[in-house]
């Protein structure tokens, strides 16, 4: 009898335990480096409110700038099982930019440290032998916990919604985002903005231990907001020539809505920007100009189902230049910007196809007349004259050349200026069928020519004589072998071998 008493009031215990129904409540120091843009207060208390079944925690997150301590950011930390048990604040990782700490209690967070994790992992004693309650609870345990996660899934199926990346924000402006795995509940402190856009400005952001690009979007962008995320979220969009995404997210209420993309960050920044402050060798205009093609050439592609993920249709970009291209620390080329980008999805209609979108410079003769055939290969053809114009800009800072190299100029800004009009450049590129103009003495140098001639056939006025990226991509990728190694006699009876090799012809995948 005692033993069958002593039975119910351990099933009674283990079911009104903590880990049902409880709300745990703590109090943790609080402070935010970044107050003023962020428009909290810079320090204080915060009372954590915890959720049912979850526990809560404080956090410190501190640089340490050749031993001087910056505190970042303090306060409540949501479940994480990390912070279990931690009556102390410290941080184990070993080197991190940014070092961050949890624990369990009142203020605990009001002293934190770091302490590098040197012994690996606790061996943990071998736990006692079950008794025969434990035996039948934990029978029993998995047995509800398996029927309620069936009997759940059965209740979502019959009322499943649309998959997320396919819902119409227009038709629902009051939709909300659930927070992002990869984001809800990690800090994330925006920097310094890094460049303004047409669509709003993108921040380098800190996210717990690495450096973020944010994307922030009024609300009145909503619709470029949402064609970027989209196109990132197309199966088979992870490539290493373009950008890679992070995550959506919505900040603020009403008319102080603000619309973040996340995705990774580059020091050295856009094409562009790198090209104003150097010249570049024939060895780095040839990977720069290979890996972009080689990402445009992907992101045209059509690519089959491939290992669980896909099938990835043809994108146009629709806006490319070289503000859109991103450099890594080695110089590869990164494709971003797709808020205007285009998908063309068997049996589905485009979506937006506004003929005259993109920035006027880098416009099409086509698109500056208004005459573009809706099809898909007239988008893509369009992005191989914007290819065609990018290359130019590598050419012109290129110092392989027997000359000075010149300052960087935008295409046509020798011939228009910096700010043309629409009726500029049809006057320039449609009506006197005019180019940026090549150098005498990029001629002279074979690896140049090569590359000038690939160039011409990029911004054909033609549209369908075009070369297609991966045609590009190939070529590039020839006359780089041709002209390497780059230096001494050697190079000279190299590169000259160029003109007299069968390029790869201009038909392709377009």
């Amino acid at each position: 009898m005692f033993a069958s008493c002593l039975t119910f009031a351990l099933l009674g215990t283990f079911c009104a335990g903590p880990s049902h129904g409880e709300v745990d409540t703590q109090e943790c120091l609080f402070y935010n480096i970044n107050y003023e843009i962020e428009k909290t207060n810079q320090s204080g208390v915060e009372r954590c409110e915890g959720e049912k079944d979850k526990r809560s925690h404080c956090y410190a997150s501190w640089r340490n700038n050749s031993g001087t301590i910056e505190l970042v950011k303090k306060g409540c930390w949501l479940d994480d099982f990390n912070c279990y048990d931690r009556q102390e604040c410290v941080a184990t990782e070993e080197n991190p930019q940014v070092f961050f700490c949890c624990c369990e209690g009142n203020f605990c967070n009001e002293r934190f440290t770091h302490l590098p994790d040197v012994n690996g992992p606790m061996i943990k004693s071998p736990p006692p032998m079950p008794t025969l309650l434990n035996v039948l609870v934990y029978s029993l345990l998995p047995i509800t916990m398996l029927s309620m996660a069936l009997l759940l899934a059965f209740w979502m199926y019959r009322h499943r919604k649309p998959p997320y990346g396919h819902v119409d924000i227009n038709e629902d402006p009051g939709l909300v985002l659930p927070p992002s795995p990869l984001v809800g509940l990690k800090p994330l402190q925006l920097l310094e903005i890094k460049a303004r856009g047409r669509f709003g400005c993108v921040w380098k952001a800190q996210m717990m231990n690495e450096y973020v690009a944010v994307k922030v979007f009024p609300i009145q962008d909503k619709q470029s907001w949402t064609n970027e995320r989209d196109v990132f979220l197309t199966p088979g969009m992870k490539h290493e020539n373009l950008l890679r995404y992070i995550a959506a997210e919505k900040r603020g209420t009403n008319l102080e809505m603000e619309l973040w993309l996340i995705s990774e960050f580059h020091e050295r920044g856009s094409l562009t920007d790198y090209l104003k402050g150097n010249a570049i060798s024939w060895t780095e205009l040839c990977h720069i100009a290979e890996t972009m093609a080689c990402g445009l050439a992907y992101l045209h592609e059509d690519v089959p189902r491939y290992k669980g993920e896909g099938p990835k249709p043809a994108i146009a970009h629709r806006d490319f230049k070289s503000k859109n291209v991103m450099l890594r620390t080695d110089l590869t080329a990164i494709i971003g910007d797709f808020g205007l980008a285009v998908r063309f999805e068997p049996g589905k209609p485009p979506g937006d196809t506004h003929g005259q979108v993109g920035t006027r410079r880098y416009m099409a003769p086509e698109v500056l007349e208004g005459a573009i055939n809706f099809q898909r290969d007239a988008f893509l053809r369009i992005d191989m004259y914007a290819m065609g114009l990018v290359l130019w800009e590598l050419v012109s800072r290129c110092k392989a050349a027997d000359g000075p190299v010149d300052e960087y100029m935008l295409p046509f800004e020798e011939e228009i200026g910096q700010h043309p009009s629409l009726e500029d450049l049809q006057e320039v590129v449609v009506h006197k069928k005019m180019r940026p103009v090549f150098k005498d003495c990029w001629l002279k140098h074979a690896g140049l020519e090569s590359m000038c001639e690939t160039i011409e056939e990029c911004w054909d006025h033609d549209a369908e004589a075009r070369l297609s990226a991966g045609c590009v991509e190939e070529r590039i990728s020839q006359i780089r072998r041709l002209t390497s190694p780059p230096t001494s006699d050697c190079l000279v009876s190299m590169v000259t071998s160029v003109t007299n090799v069968d390029l790869p012809p201009k038909e392709s995948s377009i």
